[in-house]
């Protein structure tokens, strides 16, 4: 414990531009993770209504992507398609990446990086979401096929906004999975925060006092554990909103993870 809060192996941290230099890495791993979040939550919305498709070939197809995907390893995925992703795919990404891109995210191995993140959480997602569809009562459906709504009317404004309501919990909890597995990439020389304190910690040149790896990797968990609790504050922001503008009460089943029932 001495080690650890003893102030000389804290020195680094105000000294130079290391504070400074992890947070450019840092940054990095939240654009990434900024994409990919977008991305998969697309992909998973439309894999989720894939697969409760009525049409036999569309749901098949749907579900055997998502089972393939969500049980292979992240790194595997990042690793495999940073290896194999043809030379052509990475020029035209390096191409056509928006000049506002920082450099490291213009390089063709972030977009191994983004696909590889993208590829594994829409499937989780697409079940998660698909776990809240299904969790409706079937009474919603018929109801709004009564009112006249069609079906995919029905599915747009009555069942989605239930449903995916019911499933934020899970869907954020997911969704900071993402954030925390962007640190993988580093496997594949992207320069972001894990690359970053690996430099802090074997190099002292930004100022000429040694980074304890301990201190320094403390610090990288900090800056997560920073984002991720807002993360975390802003989905229970919007569940309350969501609560208070449609007029329920939600109360979690005792026993049943990440489950909720509506009270009028």
């Amino acid at each position: 414990m001495t080690y650890l809060f003893d102030p000389g192996n804290w020195e680094w941290l105000i000294t130079g531009n290391n504070f400074r230099f992890l947070l450019e890495g840092f940054a990095i791993n939240l654009e990434i993770a900024a994409i990919a979040m977008v991305l998969s939550m697309t992909i998973g919305l439309a894999l989720a209504l894939g697969r409760l498709s009525r049409l036999g070939p569309l749901s098949f197809a749907a579900g055997a992507w998502v089972d393939i995907w969500r049980n292979l390893p992240v790194i595997l995925v990042i690793l495999y398609l940073a290896l194999g992703m043809p030379e052509s795919w990475r020029d035209a990404y390096e191409a056509n990446a928006p000049g506002f891109l920082p450099e490291e995210l213009r390089s063709g191995r972030v977009l191994a990086a983004i696909l590889g993140l993208t590829l594994y959480n829409s499937a989780v997602l697409a079940e998660i979401m698909r776990a809240g569809i299904l969790s409706l009562e079937r009474g919603q459906r018929e109801a709004a096929l009564a009112l006249g709504f069609t079906p995919w009317q029905s599915m747009r404004l009555v069942i989605l906004p239930q449903g995916l309501r019911r499933m934020v919990p899970a869907m954020v909890s997911q969704l900071i999975t993402l954030n925390k597995d962007t640190t993988l990439v580093s496997i594949i020389a992207i320069q972001e925060v894990m690359r970053h304190a690996r430099i802090v910690t074997g190099f002292n040149f930004f100022g000429g006092v040694t980074a304890p790896v301990l201190q320094v990797f403390i610090v990288v968990g900090v800056l997560f554990v920073v984002v991720n609790l807002l993360l975390s504050r802003l989905s229970r922001r919007l569940e309350q909103r969501e609560r208070h503008r449609t007029g329920t009460k939600l109360e979690r089943v005792r026993g049943l993870e990440d489950q909720l029932v509506t009270e009028p």
